[in-house]
């Protein structure tokens, strides 16, 4: 009984023990929001048009974007050169368009390769996106399509192969040859310093077929030119107030090795071979660049007569020209005019002792048009030679006018190529 009593009176003192209020001073705890998901971004990039910005080519990093697809571009694959300062970007499709102006599988040609993962969309949003044209090198020109096409070439930087309708007229005969020509050979130029140039002409071959067959081969020909700053020497005038004018000596090396030509007149033939020849240039004028110029050189040769075996020593004076005419290389005229004097020759019946040579030439060169940007021209040439070195033909003059088409296979820009021109100038 008391143990029971204790206990009741226990459970009526702990009920009149008043509660603490709930929550009147804890915090309460709130789940977490979802993170917001973006926005769908139904923004739909232009292909660019003919009449579209173009990429500068001046080494600024390219970005690669990942756009929302369109009927045109549906990888949504896009190339730009942004200015971060202006929030504006130049964007170009990653790919090559079709006639339709829907993108192939065939990346841009001669074009810089974008970099990856820089611009997210959350950035890209925040940009003004301008469809363009992408960027070309220096010679080269980008339609709206992405397809490039050269249209600056270096004629003195090419192999080439061509042939031409080469007729030759006798003079002393009144004889008419009905002759045709195949011709190749490479051509290679590289500067030194902005002041000095050299050009080299590897087999250069021209083959004549058909009446009088013949040929005229150089294994090697080398050519060094300068533009001097320092004046050779000074001339003062004092008509008036006085007057200095400057006399400069551009001065440079000539050299071919190995020149073999054959020789028909009539019914009679003779065959040279030039072993080597040196020869010191001097510019008349020439351009800035040097690619231009009008020149005279002179200098010995050593000769072999394989007609009538023995060596002989042939000293030369050449008046000469070569121009290029256009900024990207399209037309180029050539001219020479040679005298060549054969010494320490045997005496031979038939011929004079000191035979004497006269060539004279002029030609023209344009480009017509290119075939997977190798450039085919039309070459026109008039020729003149008189001699008397070959033994019972008549000495007098033979002329020829050769007309036909050269193909080259490598013609790179230009060192002076502008960039990403509109178009051939």
């Amino acid at each position: 009984m008391l143990v029971s009593a204790v206990t009741l009176g226990c459970a009526l003192l702990l009920g009149q023990v008043e509660e603490p209020e709930a929550s009147a001073e804890a915090p309460v705890e709130q789940a977490p929001e979802p993170p917001a998901e973006p926005e769908p971004w139904d923004f739909q990039m232009a292909v660019p048009t003919a009449a579209s910005p173009r990429f500068p080519y001046d080494g600024v990093q390219i970005r690669c974007l990942a756009l929302p697809p369109t009927p045109a571009v549906p990888s949504g694959q896009w190339r730009a050169r942004c200015d971060d300062a202006k929030k504006e970007c130049l964007v170009s499709p990653a790919q090559v368009l079709d006639s339709q102006g829907h993108e192939t599988d065939q990346p841009l040609p001669r074009a810089d390769w974008c970099v990856s993962r820089v611009m997210t969309p959350e950035t890209t949003r925040q940009y003004r996106l301008v469809p363009a044209i992408a960027e070309a090198p220096p010679g080269w020109y980008r339609d709206e399509r992405g397809r490039v096409l050269q249209y600056n070439f270096d004629l003195h930087r090419r192999v080439y192969v061509g042939g031409a309708w080469a007729p030759r007229w006798l003079r002393e005969t009144d004889r008419l040859d009905e002759r045709a020509r195949v011709d190749f050979g490479v051509e290679l130029e590289w500067p030194e310093k902005p002041d000095r140039l050299h050009r080299m002409t590897l087999l250069d071959t021209e083959l004549y077929l058909g009446d009088a067959p013949s040929y005229d081969a150089t294994l090697l020909r080398y050519d060094f030119r300068s533009q001097n700053n320092a004046p050779l020497f000074r001339v003062t005038t004092f008509y008036g107030r006085p007057r200095r004018f400057d006399v400069y000596a551009n001065l440079g090396f000539w050299m071919e090795v190995l020149h073999g030509e054959q020789v028909r007149r009539e019914d009679v033939h003779a065959d040279f071979l030039n072993v080597a020849a040196t020869h010191v240039t001097l510019d008349l004028w020439h351009s800035e660049d040097l690619v231009s110029y009008v020149r005279v050189r002179a200098g010995p040769s050593l000769e072999r007569d394989r007609t009538n075996g023995f060596y002989t020593l042939v000293p030369a004076a050449v008046l000469e020209g070569d121009f290029t005419l256009d900024r990207d290389g399209f037309h180029h005229v050539r001219f020479g005019a040679e005298a060549q004097k054969v010494l320490l020759a045997e005496s031979v019946e038939g011929r004079p002792l000191r035979p004497e040579r006269l060539r004279l030439r002029a030609g023209y060169e344009f480009i017509l048009l290119a075939i997977n940007d190798q450039p085919v021209s039309v070459t026109l040439d008039g020729r003149g030679t008189w001699r008397d070195d070959v033994a019972n033909a008549p000495a007098g003059w033979e002329w020829s006018a050769q007309a036909g088409l050269r193909f080259s296979l490598w013609a790179p820009a230009r060192r002076s190529a502008p960039v990403s021109a509109p178009g051939k100038g």
